[in-house]
């Protein structure tokens, strides 16, 4: 495992790269994959505000392009700059598509680094 104050730093270093002209939400992402490999993602905002994507998407899809279908999650840190919040539900979905229900998820409340489980994140995951 990488660490959350290492996850965190990465995060918060690209969300200072999103696009972000209409909600001005700066988000960055971070994730570690079960093969070692470091990922890093930012939100990219459209006009057409349904072609926007988050910055764990991003960073998902990134990481899957690099190393294929079987990716896995080992953990993931979102930061959004100026505010604190966990992934969307959206997102918390396709997390829950790459991820264990053990999988830890960083954020920021008060501060200071806060872990949750896929699971307790979104504990009736769809699935197929």
């Amino acid at each position: 495992m990488m660490g959350a104050s290492a996850l965190l730093v990465q995060a918060t270093t690209v969300a200072a790269k999103a696009y972000a002209p209409y909600s001005h939400f700066q988000v960055g992402c971070a994730l570690l994959t079960a093969q070692g490999n470091l990922f890093t993602g930012c939100n990219v905002e459209n006009a057409s505000y349904g072609l926007t994507i988050c910055a764990e998407r991003n960073t998902i899809f990134h990481a899957v392009a690099e190393e294929g279908p079987g990716m896995k999650i080992a953990e993931l840190a979102v930061v959004a700059l100026g505010l604190e919040f966990p992934p969307c539900g959206g997102c918390r979905q396709v997390i829950a598509e790459f991820a264990g229900p053990e999988t830890p998820i960083w954020f920021l409340r008060d501060g200071k680094p806060v872990s949750m489980t896929m699971a307790e994140l979104l504990p009736a995951s769809f699935r197929l």
